[in-house]
């Protein structure tokens, strides 16, 4: 375990490859699961903000998701998160572009300079989910037979994890606490 600020990291972040293959998985971290994209408190703000702007970037059924359950929703855990299209079906800000793969209406919105609010973290941060505590945050490596292409191509690349995951870590945590991160493994390699 690796130990940054208040943070507990799985050793799994610095030792397992990973670079998303959406050619070969077409974006299944969106459809798969039990439940929506996990949410912060914050989050949920900001998608009742931005909806009005999102919702020309999703599909009729995740409007008509989201229209009838919420711009999020509480799932069976108790946990905020975004709704799905039916039951266990992809994430009501979903949608398919040309080829088939699933993108993220939320993040063209913020790709076409039309809001400054990227995506959920979570699902910025995937596949490290992060398990908060009283005194500190748990990250661990998420693995997923889905993400299979993943693993494969992030090996092929020498890239870890927590290589792949930089923007998303530096958004969650800021930049000095990454420098401390990369300080951490590198210079315990």
């Amino acid at each position: 375990m690796i130990l940054v600020g208040n943070a507990v990291i799985s050793d799994d972040i610095k030792e397992q490859f990973f670079v998303c293959d959406l050619e070969k998985c077409k974006g299944a971290c969106c459809v798969e699961g039990d439940a929506g994209a996990p949410l912060e408190d914050e989050e949920t703000i900001i998608l009742e903000e931005l909806y009005p702007i999102i919702k020309g970037y999703i599909t009729e059924e995740g409007r008509a998701a989201i229209e009838s359950q919420g711009t999020w929703v509480i799932d069976k855990d108790g946990d905020k998160g975004t709704p799905t299209i039916g039951e266990n079906r992809e994430c009501a800000y979903a949608l398919y572009d040309d080829r088939g793969i699933l993108k993220c209406g939320i993040e063209q919105a913020y790709l076409d300079g039309k809001t400054d609010f990227k995506k959920p973290i979570s699902c910025h941060l995937y596949p490290i989910r992060i398990k908060k505590y009283d005194e500190f945050e748990a990250l661990n490596y998420d693995r997923w037979d889905i993400c299979s292409a993943a693993c494969t191509l992030g090996s092929s690349l020498g890239v870890p994890v927590y290589k792949f995951l930089k923007d998303a870590l530096i958004r969650k945590f800021g930049p000095e606490w990454y420098a401390e991160l990369v300080a951490e493994i590198e210079g315990n390699s």
